[in-house]
């Protein structure tokens, strides 16, 4: 685990990730273009996020119980987590808007790298108008919390960028 406490996030690295994120990016090819798929966020003729149910994609769950398990750490909780979490592909030239996710309860929110071409946008975190730009890995998972801007640079490269957006609250009983 790596963490930033200027910039308020955590890169952390899901063990051997090759083979699930082939299988995730699959079931997602498979899956994006069915109607009974709910989409949000309709930027430049793109819906950011893409929610596909875990029965759709059983793969996705270790990487929702590791994002979960590094939210825990990173929040310093021994309590459990609700997790909110959606596909976002970024085809060539798509960008993400600067943006927070603490509109509810949120506590933290994240990215899981499924498939990440060379030149294919980086996060950027801007914290008290200071700016960190990260270039992400396939098999990293980045938290950072809530209310940190972030957006996403344009993808310059030829192929689709996947990557799984998650938010993080106190599970509600």
């Amino acid at each position: 685990m790596f963490q930033n406490t200027i910039f308020n996030y955590s890169i952390f690295e899901f063990p051997e990730p090759e083979e699930l994120n082939r299988k995730l990016l699959n079931d997602f090819s498979e899956l994006k273009n069915h109607n009974e798929i709910k989409r949000t966020h309709l930027f430049n003729g793109r819906y950011e996020n893409i929610y596909v149910s875990l029965d759709k994609t059983p793969e996705l769950k270790p990487v929702l119980e590791f994002a979960s398990q590094c939210a825990q750490q990173v929040l310093d909780l021994n309590k459990a987590l609700d997790i909110g979490y959606w596909f976002n592909d970024m085809p060539p030239q798509s960008v993400t808007i600067p943006h927070t996710h603490d509109d509810d309860d949120e506590l933290l929110s994240g990215a899981y790298y499924i498939k990440v071409p060379e030149n294919s946008g980086n996060l950027i975190i801007t914290t008290n108008k200071n700016k960190k730009e990260i270039t992400p890995k396939e098999g990293q998972l980045i938290l950072f919390k809530a209310d940190c801007q972030h957006e996403v640079t344009k993808n310059n490269s030829q192929q689709d960028r996947l990557s799984i957006g998650m938010n993080f609250g106190l599970k509600q009983f």
